[in-house]
């Protein structure tokens, strides 16, 4: 249900976009605290990275924060992390960790709820409100290596979504998870580690190969991309960019200082119930009994 007003997606549970937002900025401050306390560099990605440029905060219908590292500055994040934290507040969601098979990080805050468009098939895993933390990774100054990578990931990618739970009407999508199935976790951790490339860790270009959505070639950058930062206000802190963010930018998004029209300035919905109140858990029989439309239902 959508208010008219404000343009909040409001529903007899769940939160508003503002309260999701706000719960973002507690999530966001607390990751900056900890990667600044012990000289680890970052910088906002994406959709946030715009806002930054664009809004000075979130693009008013982002319902999302996106961060970068390099795989060096994500480890030592991931090792220090849970020992930084308040354990009570915060969960550091690592790759790979228990009850998570996925090749990406997630900071998450606990005793709420961000359900996204699936019913997870470990139940035990987290599912508050969270931020997305990507690594970027040395990309191959070989041609034939770089599609190696390339395919190697999407193999990775298509084995964490389907532990994960992530369902597809496509009958051919539907054959190649069916496939995917077949490679042993083991087998799927030397993919990855082909993936990253760590023998050649001076590589003129790197990759964002798991925050890169199906836009791969939009996704390759010179290393100084992203290693290359400045401080730019996001609601009302500084955080570091890309020196390079106009360049970055105009690669991701072509003329990105041109609003979209009203019609099209919609959230992108990757959840169907979120509540800043209530914690995730509260939900489960709600979740597993549900048919969720995809991008078509949302509970906030």
């Amino acid at each position: 249900m959508h208010n008219k007003d404000t343009g909040e997606k409001k529903a007899s549970a769940g939160s508003s976009l503002t309260q999701h937002q706000d719960a973002l900025k507690i999530l966001l401050n607390a990751f900056a605290d900890v990667c600044e306390q012990n000289d680890i560099p970052f910088q906002l990605y994406a959709g946030t990275l715009l806002g930054a440029v664009r809004h000075q905060g979130f693009i008013p219908w982002d319902d999302d924060i996106d961060i970068i590292m390099s795989r060096t500055a994500y480890e030592r994040f991931l090792k220090v992390a849970p020992q930084t934290l308040e354990p009570e507040t915060f969960f550091v969601q690592g790759e790979y960790s228990e009850h998570w098979p996925m090749f990406f990080s997630k900071l998450r805050l606990n005793d709420t709820a961000c359900m996204e468009k699936f019913v997870p098939k470990d139940p035990l895993m987290h599912q508050g409100i969270y931020i997305d933390i990507f690594p970027y990774d040395n990309l191959s100054d070989c041609g034939a290596c770089r599609k190696l990578q390339f395919c190697a990931s999407k193999a990775v990618i298509a084995k964490g979504l389907q532990q994960r739970g992530m369902a597809t009407d496509s009958v051919l999508k539907k054959a190649a998870m069916g496939m995917i199935t077949l490679i042993p976790d083991v087998v799927n951790r030397q993919i990855h580690e082909y993936v990253l490339n760590r023998a050649h860790p001076q590589t003129e270009m790197v990759h964002t190969f798991f925050a890169a959505g199906s836009k791969y070639q939009k996704n390759v950058f010179p290393r100084a991309w992203l290693e290359e930062t400045v401080m730019m206000p996001f609601e009302g802190r500084s955080y570091p960019v890309s020196a390079h963010y106009d360049a970055l930018l105009s690669r991701l998004y072509g003329d990105y200082m041109i609003l979209p029209s009203e019609e099209t300035r919609k959230c992108k919905e990757h959840n169907f119930l979120v509540d800043v109140d209530r914690p995730y858990t509260e939900y489960l029989g709600y979740q597993k009994g549900k048919k969720i439309e995809v991008f078509y239902e949302s509970i906030r």
